[in-house]
């Protein structure tokens, strides 16, 4: 009876013990931008984080581009002179500036009415130096310019470099949301596109990180409704992933914008989702649409292939646009899903049949 007693009391602490299930809080300035999943995994710095990483601090931003030197981890955002913000351990984050304290000097020759605000930055390192790329425009044209900028220290400043590729009004392609990426032979590409006839991808020569002299512009991905932007290209076992953002941004809580992704065997495509459709003929399975509170996931960037960073829309916090990094994982067949996947909206099928009604891109 005495062991049937302390059986049932461990028993009943193992349930007890198992009910960690914890309520979401609202989003601001200083507050977590998620709540965190059952499922947790490890991520790419090796600490395990819930699936949902549980960030506080300075969450405002859009388009952000997420890269970790040493230990600390950076992220840069659309905004004026480009918004730069800091974590020691990925989730507690604070604003420390911004890379240029006044507007590039070569931008109004080329976009003459631009924007205060510099658009959805793309960081990576290479062979000893930190690239920036950076977009140039303004919102519903296609007068835009990319532009890059270099360091070999985060914390120190960056030096400009002037324009790397320009489209006008008389191009079928926008040249915005710029993503750097080396293929497996060690070729340098820059993937680019917003809306128009959608994702391009161009090869740069390495020794100006810009396009090289009579470089062939690939068509990756586009959309009948047009609204098809942001890319970011990963390797990882024999295929290319591409993963862009759909349909409408910048709305608040009215934002429809979701993250989706196809796969090819070479980084100049073609790139096909789940189901075998091309994203040349509107395919792209979703990644991530979004939930009740989260609206609108978009403007995404890749820390190796296990973590992603994006920003959504709180509808808890008047929709403004927020920090969220999460957990990418990889099923059997190699296909990349979201660990929460059950706790927020998202699908499988392709996106070929959805249309939006915006005219132009998020950033």
């Amino acid at each position: 009876m005495k062991k049937a007693v302390i059986v049932l009391c461990l028993l009943a602490l193992w349930l007890t013990g198992c009910d960690t299930g914890s309520s979401s809080s609202s989003s601001s300035s200083t507050s977590t931008s998620s709540t965190s999943s059952s499922t947790s995994s490890t991520s790419s710095s090796g600490t395990t984080y819930p699936d949902n990483w549980p960030l506080t601090g300075a969450l405002d931003v859009h388009d952000p581009a997420i890269i970790k030197s040493g230990s600390t981890y950076y992220v840069y955002g659309t905004g004026v002179g480009i918004q730069v913000k800091r974590s020691a351990d990925g989730l507690a984050w604070s604003n420390i500036g911004k890379v240029f304290n006044s507007y590039p000097s070569w931008a109004s020759t080329y976009v003459p009415n631009h924007e205060d605000n510099i658009w959805a930055p793309d960081v990576h390192y290479y062979n000893g130096t930190y690239y920036l790329y950076y977009s140039i425009s303004t919102f519903g044209s296609n007068t835009s310019a990319i532009g890059l900028a270099t360091t070999t220290n985060l914390a120190s400043s960056w030096t400009d470099k002037g324009m790397v590729i320009r489209s006008t009004s008389s191009n079928n392609y926008n040249c915005i949301d710029p993503n750097m990426v080396v293929d497996q032979s060690g070729r340098i590409w820059l993937a680019f596109g917003s809306f128009w006839s959608g994702i391009k991808l161009i090869e740069l020569d390495p020794a100006t990180m810009k396009p090289k002299s009579g470089a062939t512009m690939y068509s990756l991905a586009t959309r009948s409704s047009q609204a098809i932007e942001a890319a970011y290209i990963v390797y990882r076992n024999g295929y290319y992933y591409l993963f862009v953002s759909i349909d409408k941004c910048c709305q608040g809580v009215n934002s429809t914008y979701k993250i989706a992704f196809g796969r090819s065997t070479s980084i100049t495509g073609t790139y096909y989702d789940k189901s075998g459709v091309s994203m040349m003929n509107g395919g792209g399975t979703i990644f991530d649409s979004g939930n009740d509170r989260w609206k609108g996931p978009g403007g995404q960037s890749l820390l190796g292939t296990d973590v992603i960073a994006h920003h959504a829309y709180d509808a808890n916090n008047n929709g403004a646009a927020t920090l969220m990094i999460k957990n990418v994982h990889w099923d059997s067949n190699g296909w990349p899903y979201r660990g929460d996947a059950g706790s927020s909206s998202s699908s499988s099928s392709s996106t070929s049949s959805t249309s939006s009604s915006s005219s132009s891109g998020c950033n």
